[in-house]
């Protein structure tokens, strides 16, 4: 209880932080069927976000070096606000696409402070305590995020002021707290090719890991209106996927700890490539069907990423996990940006089913690849810990390295 206290602050701002970037895209999505969009510009909104969220990864570090952690937290949650308002004054896609820029420039701003400063305060005693308690806050904000959206009427002036409301509320535990600022890290050299040395599957799994989250959260309200889901159900079909992908992080991370983690990536993607024929399937199944399929693409689509890290510190050594760490979250932010936009020409071309089909077909190409490298050389005798990866910031690497050494 007292780790929870003496992290409040911290878990608070995530909360109301997911609360409101998290909806923003799911309600971009239905605001812009709403405003007769074409599905080219809805799924240019999710593109942008990443967009955002790559320029936002790469600069946060250095703008907390300048400021101090509670101004660019400031100087961020400002500018996602800005963003959420100025959804308001217009009904250009394109200048929604630019304010999209904002908000994801906010998510990985607002995460890289959040990080730094956890990092800064806990001790070997709490790290697994307060780390578990970050993963909790984290996921169960994001899955709320998905669902707020069914109460929330889309192309709605009090719809994104709600939201922009929550973003300024993000700003208060933190900067009132009383605790001391922590001195600010280094930013993490970007070094790419680290992440290929270490393991090109690696790489591939992180990348196939975005094309399948980005796309789906992303454009898959698309495919919820074009199968005939409500507002409502919409907002449960894409909290479906969430609960998927956390329910499958302890039983994933058993069997990457278990087994040769190749192995586990391959039949992941074999059973994410079953979930995509389910979920085309299910769409002319009901409303339940189409949910339980959601729940069970997040649940073997989700761990991909975490189990493509985990396998890529097993040949890094301490000194490069960092590093690491933040070069596969730049391919994940390359695959990110991409896919939302591909996938939704996708849908206009070939109809609904076309996101799973190419989600499909990216999974079968890691199966492929990761068949291919197993003949290039064995799997490590001794394994890192298999450790849940969020999705958050360049500097996320930090939190995790002792997590993966065991210490």
């Amino acid at each position: 209880m007292r780790l929870i206290i003496s992290f409040a602050a911290l878990f608070l701002s995530v909360i109301l932080l997911q609360l409101s970037t998290g909806g923003v895209g799911p309600l971009d999505a239905l605001s812009g069927i709403t405003l007769d969009f074409s599905n080219e510009q809805i799924g240019l909104l999710g593109s942008a976000h990443f967009f955002g969220f790559f320029i936002g990864c790469w600069w946060a570090p250095r703008l907390m070096g300048t400021v101090g952690h509670s101004r660019a937290f400031a100087v961020c949650t400002a500018l996602g606000a800005m963003g959420l308002i100025g959804h308001t004054l217009t009904e250009n896609p394109y200048a929604w696409a630019a304010m999209r820029i904002a908000s994801g420039l906010c998510v990985a701003g607002c995460y890289t402070v959040i990080e730094a400063w956890l990092n800064a305060k806990v001790t070997n005693e709490n790290r697994g305590r307060a780390m578990g308690t970050y993963r909790i806050v984290d996921m169960g904000a994001s899955l709320a995020a998905q669902l707020i959206i069914a109460v929330l009427p889309p192309a709605n002036y009090v719809s994104y002021n709600l939201l922009a409301i929550l973003c300024c509320a993000a700003l208060l535990p933190l900067t009132l707290t009383r605790a001391s600022q922590p001195e600010t890290p280094s930013a993490p050299r970007l070094r790419p090719k680290l992440a290929w040395r270490c393991s090109p599957l690696a790489v591939v799994g992180v990348i196939v890991a975005a094309l399948s989250s980005a796309s789906f959260r992303m454009v898959g309200p698309i495919y919820g209106q074009e199968v005939g889901l409500q507002i409502d159900q919409i907002a449960f079909f894409l909290a479906a996927f969430v609960f998927g992908g956390a329910a499958a992080q302890y039983p994933m991370g058993w069997l990457a700890d278990k087994y040769d983690r190749r192995w586990v990536l391959i039949w992941l993607s074999v059973a994410a490539i079953a979930s995509c024929g389910l979920t085309m399937v299910a769409g002319h199944a009901g409303t339940i069907g189409v949910m339980l399929a959601a729940g069970f693409f997040g649940f073997t689509s989700f761990p991909i990423f975490s189990v493509s890290a985990a396998h890529a510190n097993d040949f890094a050594t301490s000194e490069q996990r960092v590093e690491l760490s933040a070069a596969l979250m730049f391919f994940y932010a390359l695959g990110a940006i991409a896919s939302p936009y591909v996938a939704s020409n996708l849908i206009d071309l070939y109809g609904p089913s076309a996101l799973f089909a190419y989600v499909a077909v990216g999974h079968l190409m890691l199966i492929i690849f990761g068949l291919t490298r197993m003949q290039a050389r064995p799997s490590p005798e001794d394994r890192t810990n298999y450790v849940y990866a969020p999705r958050t910031s360049f500097t996320i690497g930090r939190l995790l390295k002792r997590s993966r050494e065991g210490r």
